[in-house]
């Protein structure tokens, strides 16, 4: 009845496993969850998801080579026994022991074939390296139900996801994709394009990975990289993101290059504040934007 797939990498998904498979018993459904390890480094962490195997209708796919997040998730579909497919990222936990149920209720209603649960953060505040992933994701990220649903497919994440198999096969992910960043909104963009609707219910899931701040910066820059080249390539438009959209307008007044300098003169400032303990959003926005105005090619 429902394949769960976890792709994960350098990190220990068996407690999420062992709670998603205590929920799975007490609905006696027919299920699997299947962790797709993307050729992980790290071999203490590969050595605690061995502990995924010890429980039935579990199983732990570990990747020869790194296949990258989206091509990853569609060799975890290929090989999905069930109709139904839950993608969770690793790093999640759910916050409600009725998680399962709240999907099967969404699978026998058969009113729909994709459905986002949500993402939430916990409330106590992190140490302060962690603070800007912190307040980005509690006020980016956990956004409530009713603001989901007026912007379904804006709002709508691939870490806790619940759709069709047939139709991840009809609309995979693009493995021409591999570096981090926007391999999500290509998938979620596509599904737009073609008028598939994106149900959205209160059945979230914890983020618990809290990267250090430093990290999360880094991560972003590499996601603006990988956008940049991603439009080059014309898999994604110039006016599909509203960062992207930014920028054209930006160039189109002839102020890149202003945008650039400013961001240059500033960057040690912002990036300062970035990584204290009260990160403010709006510069990260900027810090994002002069970045990406930065690697405009001439």
């Amino acid at each position: 009845m429902l394949s769960i797939l976890i792709p994960s990498f350098n990190y220990n998904t068996f407690p999420l496993v062992q709670e998603l498979h205590q929920q799975l018993l007490e609905e006696n459904i027919t299920f699997e969850i299947i962790v797709g390890d993307d050729a992980s480094t790290d071999s203490e962490t590969a050595k605690l998801n061995q502990q995924i195997t010890t429980l039935s209708h579990c199983i732990l796919k570990v990747n020869p080579i790194n296949l990258g997040r989206g091509s990853n998730r569609n060799a975890l579909c290929n090989i999905a026994a069930y109709s139904w497919i839950l993608f969770l990222d690793c790093d999640t936990i759910p916050t409600s022991s009725q998680f399962i149920r709240n999907y099967l209720d969404c699978i026998n209603r058969n009113d729909g074939d994709v459905f986002f649960g949500g993402i939430a953060y916990n409330k106590a505040r992190p140490d302060k390296e962690e603070m800007l992933r912190w307040i980005y994701g509690r006020t980016r990220e956990a956004i409530p139900v009713n603001k989901r649903q007026r912007k379904s497919y804006d709002a709508t994440l691939v870490s806790n996801i619940l759709m069709k198999k047939q139709l991840l096969l009809d609309y995979p992910f693009n493995s021409a994709i591999y570096d981090y960043g926007f391999e999500d909104f290509v998938f979620i963009a596509e599904l737009e394009k073609n008028h598939i609707p994106i149900f959205h219910l209160d059945n979230p899931v914890y983020h618990l990975n809290l990267e250090k701040s430093q990290v999360f910066l880094e991560k972003h820059l590499k996601a603006l990289d990988n956008l940049n080249k991603l439009i080059e390539q014309q898999i994604i438009s110039p006016n599909e993101t509203a960062l992207s959209r930014l920028r054209e307008n930006i160039v189109r007044l002839k102020l890149r290059r202003a945008v650039a300098s400013i961001y240059k003169l500033l960057e040690p400032k912002l990036r300062s504040n970035l990584i204290s303990d009260n990160p403010q959003l709006l510069l990260f926005d900027f810090y994002k934007l002069g970045y990406f105005c930065s690697i405009k090619k001439l």
